[in-house]
């Protein structure tokens, strides 16, 4: 391979939430998504050079900022974007919680597939919403939608929007085009809003293929970002891909009344590289994290075969049912940080009653540092 992620990066020590949040020295934390892995060389040639100018004031977002999103976009997806269509801001959770605002009003209904992203939970009552979840059903070391449940919540007259992640954190499905199209079919009959958090979208394994829902309709809104896909999470920068107009100019309201539309020079210049020069290491990172999710599964497999692991298809977050070791999620977890000394995240944090007896495992690290984890788990 062209790029080395075998390296290990040192980050413990360097104010990594990740890393030193705990406290403990000795733990391997495999929980928050991001990833222990340099970034492409191209990403940090900009932002050296960016940071050798000296200067960091305030600036304007370029014309070559909007080329890259829409030239990516197109030749990688095959997705044309407008444009008009782009709304920068600082991170996706932050655009997340202006859409809602912006297309919702308080007391209202927002549906979410669960188990979810436990920030879609706090977007959503943080605008005075209500959560309503569609359980997703555990199918052959995957996950279906409930076709039957998903239709009767989006009738009830209170669901205005349905919040959709794409792929799935943390269960990893990639949806098919054919899924999409029934939830939208599903959603327009009942005059539900979609919105589809894509921050994943280029975290793809072999033999899968990732269709934006802006592909499907214009009668959508998307939010993505290279933060995810490329590990700039820190860098503070995402976009908001909303054709219609009406429903643009209310987010961009949002945005504005939020205080989240101004954005840093790295995040620009970062994605900027991303998107015009990356494309080979993202290619080589999907290999890896592949090769990962294998160990991973095969280990559990031979050595704590109680252990059900889902079937990874995108994300780096690998969905694991501990449910035959006969013990709960809040329990499993202490006793994997304070005695095994591997942090994951339990699964109660996507959802209480669907994510209990599961926990969600983070393989984008070095593997060396996975299979040294998943030791540690195996001999708890």
């Amino acid at each position: 391979m062209k790029y080395n992620f075998d390296e290990i990066v040192v980050r413990r020590g360097t104010n990594c939430v990740k890393w030193d949040e705990s406290g403990d020295p000795d733990m391997i934390p495999m929980w928050v998504a991001d990833m222990d892995f340099r970034v492409a060389p191209a990403i940090q040639k900009a932002l050296e050079e960016r940071v050798a100018h000296g200067v960091f004031g305030y600036n304007i977002v370029p014309e070559s900022y909007y080329e890259a999103v829409i030239s990516w976009f197109r030749r990688r997806h095959r997705w044309t974007i407008e444009r008009s269509s782009i709304l920068y801001t600082t991170a996706v959770v932050p655009a997340m919680s202006c859409v809602i605002k912006a297309l919702t009003m308080p007391g209202e209904k927002v549906l979410i597939l669960s188990p979810a992203y436990n920030c879609f939970f706090s977007s959503i009552k943080n605008n005075g919403c209500e959560v309503l979840e569609s359980p997703l059903m555990a199918m052959f070391s995957s996950f279906e939608v409930d076709w039957d449940d998903f239709e009767a919540k989006c009738a009830d007259e209170k669901t205005t929007l349905f919040l959709l992640c794409n792929p799935h954190n943390p269960c990893g499905r990639v949806w098919r085009r054919d899924e999409l199209q029934k939830m939208y079919n599903i959603c327009r009959k009942y005059d539900v809003k979609v919105v589809s958090d894509e921050i994943h979208c280029e975290l793809i394994m072999p033999d899968q293929r990732f269709f934006s829902f802006g592909i499907i309709t214009d009668d959508c809104v998307v939010m993505n970002s290279p933060s995810k896909n490329f590990n700039t999470a820190g860098l503070q920068i995402a976009n908001i891909i909303a054709p219609n107009p009406a429903w643009r100019r209310r987010i961009d309201r949002a945005i504005n009344i939020n205080e989240v539309c101004d954005v840093n020079p790295f995040g620009i210049v970062a994605l900027e590289a991303a998107y015009n020069e990356s494309e080979d290491w993202l290619d080589e990172l999907n290999q890896y994290l592949w090769q990962n999710y294998l160990a991973l599964r095969d280990y559990f497999a031979e050595h704590l075969p109680q252990l059900k692991v889902t079937r990874l298809e995108g994300t780096y977050l690998v969905w694991v049912d501990h449910r035959a070791l006969g013990i709960s999620t809040d329990e499993y977890f202490r006793r994997l940080c304070d005695e095994a000394h591997v942090r994951v995240s339990p699964g109660t944090m996507y959802g209480p009653q669907t994510g209990e007896g599961y926990i969600r495992i983070n393989i984008a690290c070095p593997r060396s540092q996975l299979m040294e984890a998943l030791e540690r788990i195996a001999h708890l």
